[in-house]
Order: C-alpha cells, then structure tokens, then sequence
C-alpha cells in the first residue's frame, strides 16, 4: 500500500470516529506513539494525517498538552446585546470561564473615555478565559466603575456572567452598546490564553455597554479566535433617499 494511501486511510478512519461521536469536541487524541500502534503505520505517516484533519478544522494541535478534537465552528449573530453565555447557550454549547486576574488599575485614556471617566480614574479590570464545551472560545478584558467592580468581583465569575450580575443582582438593565470589531493577530498573551500560536487569526471586539440615560457601566475588549467563530448578521438596504452616502472610517488607536 503506498505511503498516500496510508495516511489518507488513516485520516480518514480518525474523521469518521469524529463523525459518529466517538470523540467529542474537546477530547484529546491518543498520542503519537499510540496512533502508531494502533495503525501500524510510520510516523511520518500519522503526522500527515493529523496535518490534514488539522487543516480540515476536525483537530487543533495545544503546544505542550497534545492533539484535541474541535468543535464546528460558532456563529454569533450580530443582532442584539448578549453575553457570552446567552451565545453559547442559544448553539447548545456548555460555556464556562476561567478568571486570570482581577485588579484595580488606572484607566488609559481609551478606558476613560470609553466609561466617560478622566483618565488616571481607578476602576476594575477582570481578564477571563471564556471556554464553550471545554475549549477557549474568547479571552475577555473588562473594565467596570470602580465601585461596580468591587460588588461585582465578590462573586465566582467563574459561573456568573457578568451581564446576569449586573442586572439580576445589582439592578443595572444593559439597554445597549457600541460594537467595534476588526480582524488583527493573537499576541503572545493571548496566544497563551487561547492555546494557540502566536500569529493566529483574531477577532478583537470592543464593546461598551450602556444602562439608562446612556451610561456606559461596562467596556471590553474581547478576543475572540478566528478559527471557531463566525460572525453573522442581516443587513436591510435603505433607499438612496434616505440613506445619503456611505463611508468607511479610520480611527487613530
């Protein structure tokens, strides 16, 4: 049997267990050396394999902890003010966070200005890992008033979203936000947050969120990879008369 006939034979062996369930999203693949055993193959043969399912968006490779099972891809719809767990519950996923600092800090001028406070103002950073069915979805930068985030950090938000807080528990509706998102490249730090490379294809959403009287209360800055999420929307067209002309704005960051 030659050697393209092996690995694709062993590709698509491993792609049809994914199908049927046999590994779900997030289960991580027996190791190299037992693929090896089990398909009687050479190494170089089982590497390609897994390039190929890699590229095939089926597996993703975590540096230093092995090979796991993707899920399909998310869509987010860009239709209304949601958190991230009211996104993963309306596709069926099981979203759980893992909270990498909480701190007070300074506000930068683009903090300020986005929560309407002068710049130098304290207020609360909370960075958190966001992870649907196990697998790190998003890496979230939040800041909040000062004494918001005081209340707000005294809870596990490792099971409470801070949307259900605000309004659930401190009486703060969410009436809406401004949405910025654009394409850019994982650093390094968010690399390491989302387990994968450096260089990796990222969404970068800001999004300040506003309660009555059009205060904003919450601002993030959420990571989002671009190898699992897809943002989805329904766009309607306006009339020539009442639309005007349409232009595409820089911004100095």
């Amino acid at each position: 049997m030659s050697s393209s006939t092996l690995y694709a034979k062993v590709e698509e062996t491993i792609a049809t267990e994914i199908a049927r369930g046999e590994y779900r999203p997030g289960d991580q693949l027996p190791t190299e050396d037992e693929l090896l055993e089990r398909f009687q193959v050479s190494r170089i043969t089982v590497r390609r394999a897994i390039q190929n399912l890699v590229h095939r968006r089926l597996l993703e490779i975590r540096r230093g902890l092995g090979t796991f099972v993707l899920a399909p891809r998310i869509e987010a719809e860009l239709t209304k003010l949601t958190g991230f767990v009211e996104d993963m519950n309306a596709v069926g996923r099981k979203a759980t966070a893992r909270v990498v600092g909480q701190r007070v800090v300074s506000a930068s001028a683009r903090v300020a200005e986005r929560l309407h406070l002068t710049k130098g103002t304290k207020v609360m950073q909370i960075e958190r890992v966001r992870l649907a069915d196990e697998v790190p979805i998003s890496f979230d930068e939040t800041f909040l008033p000062l004494p918001l985030g005081k209340q707000i950090v005294h809870n596990d938000l490792r099971f409470h979203p801070i949307f259900a807080l605000l309004e659930e528990e401190y009486g703060v509706p969410l009436v809406e936000a401004d949405y910025e998102l654009e394409a850019v490249i994982a650093t390094k730090a968010i690399a390491d947050a989302l387990q994968v490379r450096v260089g990796s294809p990222i969404f970068q959403v800001e999004r300040t969120s506003k309660t009555i009287g059009d205060r904003p209360v919450d601002y993030e800055v959420l990571s989002y990879r671009g190898d699992l999420v897809r943002f989805v929307t329904k766009l309607s067209r306006h009339t020539a008369k009442s639309t005007g002309s349409q232009t595409l704005r820089s911004r100095k960051r």
